[in-house]
């Protein structure tokens, strides 16, 4: 029983939203065993984890500043890789979407998204390079 990555599409006010939803896999065989989920659209990131006591984190996609895949061998064995996002975000400034299939397509989806979330924002991001040492001249 192979859980496919969902494409869902919604009508709302004429537009439509994707969005994907994926499960946290066992490196062994990638089966679908743990209480994690992840769900990904055009505004946000949302992990929920656990079965008794969970927990429910949410990132905006206007605070993706990079994205990352990883993938370990026994990962590419079985189809799964990790999706590690560095975000703005202060509970989480780094998001791992850990083992989970078609890995690739979510990063380009999550690093295509987030671009256009800052553009609809008009948010810019940008990048401490320690330019203070050139006032010391």
């Amino acid at each position: 029983m192979e859980e496919r990555v969902e494409d869902v599409r919604e009508e709302q006010a004429d537009d439509v939203v994707e969005q994907y939803v994926e499960r946290k896999r066992w490196l062994f065989l990638g089966l679908p065993f743990t209480f994690t989920k992840y769900t990904i659209n055009e505004q946000v990131i949302t992990v929920q984890a656990g079965l008794l006591n969970t927990t429910e984190n949410d990132c905006y996609l206007y605070k993706v500043q990079d994205v990352e895949l990883k993938t370990s061998l026994i990962e590419r064995m079985f189809g799964l890789g990790t999706v590690a996002c560095y975000t703005g975000d202060n509970t989480h400034p780094q998001l791992f979407l850990e083992h989970i299939k078609h890995a690739k397509e979510i990063k380009n989806y999550i690093l295509h998204t987030s671009e256009e979330a800052r553009r609809k924002r008009r948010t810019l991001n940008t990048l401490n390079i320690d330019a203070d040492d050139i006032d010391a001249d």
